[in-house]
């Protein structure tokens, strides 16, 4: 804690912001991108919430309490940053999220930066049908292999009730997968 607290010193001083910040975004740019293409599902979209995303925490970095872990803050903009902009581009287009989102993983198979398979456009789709909460905690649990204590501090739900929902998710995901 006293490390993230000295490097928080180093983003908020002017002298070592830019190096301080070339430091997170090494750290930070493929687990960030490879949080938001899971929600996302486009690789044009990922960069431009990826980018809005780092820009969010710079300006914001005088407002972190150190709270929550660094980690945690900066993932939940990230989230936050990847629901907006999938909530704002379902609504520019006149459709709903999961219709977006179909939309997205149908267009997965010529994407150059997917290297999936059938079995994994099929996975996607079942994670679309799930309400939005199941489908964060799944994407975090699966996917990106976070424990349930990260997810809880990054979505600011009990470990519980994250369990549960991560258990629901893999209960319709099964199903959906045998029945389609």
């Amino acid at each position: 804690m006293q490390e993230e607290q000295e490097f928080i010193q180093k983003l908020l001083n002017s002298k070592t912001q830019n190096q301080a910040f070339e430091k997170l975004l090494n750290d930070y740019q493929k687990p960030l991108y490879n949080h938001i293409r899971n929600i996302v599902l486009n690789h044009d979209d990922t960069d431009d919430v990826l980018q809005n995303t780092f820009i969010k925490v710079f300006q914001n970095l005088k407002k972190f309490k150190g709270e929550s872990k660094l980690f945690s803050w900066i993932y939940r903009i990230a989230t936050n940053e990847a629901l907006t902009f999938l909530n704002q581009k379902a609504k520019k287009n006149g459709v709903s999220s999961e219709a977006l989102q179909n939309k997205a993983i149908d267009n997965l198979k010529a994407d150059a930066f997917f290297d999936g398979n059938e079995i994994q456009i099929k996975l996607h789709k079942a994670i679309v049908s799930l309400p939005e909460k199941q489908q964060l905690v799944f994407k975090m649990k699966y996917f990106e292999e976070l424990k349930y204590e990260e997810i809880s501090e990054i979505l600011g739900t009990s470990v519980g009730a994250l369990k549960a929902s991560y258990h629901h998710a893999v209960k319709k995901i099964e199903a959906f997968v045998t029945t389609n």
